[in-house]
């Protein structure tokens, strides 16, 4: 009874200075600590690395995680570059992702700057434009581009056929597409240039006229393990000529058949490359499961959650372990 006082003193000194030490020495070193581990582990993401030939990602981090005692938050580049001029970057000028969730694991945002860098690359690389012979093409839209009027020319014959002079369209995109995120959809703008041309043997290549061609495709995404697919396809479509207002009317019988011919051969060519997909920066030995996605006003949400086929452990004392004198090499 008479030490009762004393022991209640001497149990508020005792608290408060337990309290002090936690969190001005154990939590700091304790935070340290797991930053390095963390920093390990991020070694592990490929951080500016080639998609392929034409262009590279960057997903260095804007800043330092942000780790706190129920969370952590990371803030990635995102951004594509085409590999002949790495310089050559897109603007940012998308908003900034807020994300709200505790269903999954992990929780990240991917704007439009995202895709429309990649779109930007791609264009910079010269590589958005294709040509289309005559084989490729329905025997209807073959037919229609040999009696269409064309400016001032009145094409040939119907009689002509593609062995006196085959048709040719060349297709090239003007501008990099933009990508528009929205809660009902993701879609993509393309405007583009199509060159009817014909080559008649022993002669120059003639042209015919010059289409301008806008479309709006639809995009659905997907994740599958590490990467991030685009699924195109083409909704809206229209032609029209920059020459006159006659000529614009006479490319309406056109608008459906090159729509389908687009449909048939240059789709599947751009979707085979999009679902290949794109890596995302995920450390070594870390899966997605369980993804929902979420289309927001100009970003994409996913949450997930995470898949260790490796130890966590292995991971980081892999990436933390000096070269072994047994595994160095010595170059004479």
């Amino acid at each position: 009874g008479s030490f009762s006082g004393f022991y209640e003193v001497f149990s508020s000194f005792l608290t408060t200075g337990l309290r002090f030490l936690i969190n001005q020495q154990i939590c700091p070193a304790l935070q340290h600590s797991s930053l390095v581990l963390l920093n390990s582990l991020l070694e592990t993401v490929p951080v500016r690395t080639p998609v392929d030939q034409y262009v590279g990602i960057d997903y260095s981090l804007l800043s330092d995680p942000d780790v706190q005692s129920d969370w952590m938050d990371m803030e990635f580049k995102g951004m594509f570059y085409p590999l002949g001029n790495e310089n050559d970057t897109l603007l940012n000028t998308a908003i900034v992702p807020l994300l709200k969730g505790k269903e999954r694991m992990v929780y990240f945002s991917v704007s439009e700057y995202f895709f429309d860098s990649a779109m930007y690359s791609y264009y910079k690389a010269g590589v958005l434009k294709t040509e289309i012979p005559e084989k490729k093409m329905s025997v209807d839209l073959a037919y229609l581009l040999r009696t269409t009027f064309f400016g001032a020319i009145i094409l040939l014959t119907p009689t002509s056929s593609a062995k006196e002079a085959p048709l040719l369209l060349d297709l090239e995109v003007t501008s990099a597409p933009r990508c528009t995120i929205k809660p009902s959809g993701i879609t993509i703008s393309v405007s583009a240039l199509m060159n009817v041309i014909l080559l008649p043997p022993n002669a120059k290549p003639v042209m015919l006229s010059s289409i301008i061609m806008e479309s709006r495709l639809n995009a659905k995404v997907s994740l599958k393990g590490k990467k991030l697919a685009i699924k195109l396809d083409l909704k809206r479509f229209r032609m029209y000529s920059s020459k006159s207002t006659l000529e614009s009317l006479a490319l309406i019988p056109l608008q459906t058949p090159v729509k389908a011919l687009l449909q048939f051969t240059v789709m599947p060519i751009i979707n085979e490359r999009t679902l290949e997909g794109v890596q995302i920066p995920l450390p070594e030995g870390i899966d997605f499961i369980n993804e929902t996605m979420k289309n927001h006003m100009g970003f994409l949400s996913v949450g997930a959650d995470l898949h260790f086929y490796k130890g966590l452990r292995e991971v980081i004392y892999m990436n933390m372990q000096p070269l072994s004198p047994d595994n160095a090499t010595v170059s004479n």
